[in-house]
């Protein structure tokens, strides 16, 4: 990606083209989601969706292994790393602020 594009996407003044919202979803539902939206996107040409997964929610840790706070937050850049996303996609980075902030990020497709 080169960097004139890279700016405006980090800095919110390029719009996605088309987005995903995740939170709310178990792991189990949502890798299928977002294979199927990513290899869409692809499909039809995109370069840049948004997948928003949510910031997670803090819940009191009891348990003598702590807990992660939000599961798909962390899940979803390795699930793109991993076939058959990762020779789809190109780069990911976390959102503008505009765009859902730490909650979200931005995934940049390769062409066709």
């Amino acid at each position: 990606m080169d960097a004139k594009v890279f700016g405006k996407m980090t800095r919110g003044k390029l719009a996605p083209e088309a987005r995903i919202d995740l939170h709310g979803m178990t792991l189990a539902q949502a890798h299928p989601e977002l294979i199927r939206f990513i290899l869409n996107a692809h499909a039809a040409g995109m370069r840049l969706v948004l997948v928003i997964t949510g910031k997670g929610k803090h819940k009191d840790d009891f348990g003598p292994i702590p807990q992660r706070m939000g599961a798909l937050r962390h899940s979803v850049p390795q699930w793109l790393r991993l076939p058959p996303l990762g020779p789809v996609v190109l780069q990911v980075s976390e959102a503008h602020l505009r765009h859902g902030g730490s909650g979200a990020y931005y995934i940049y497709l390769r062409r066709h």
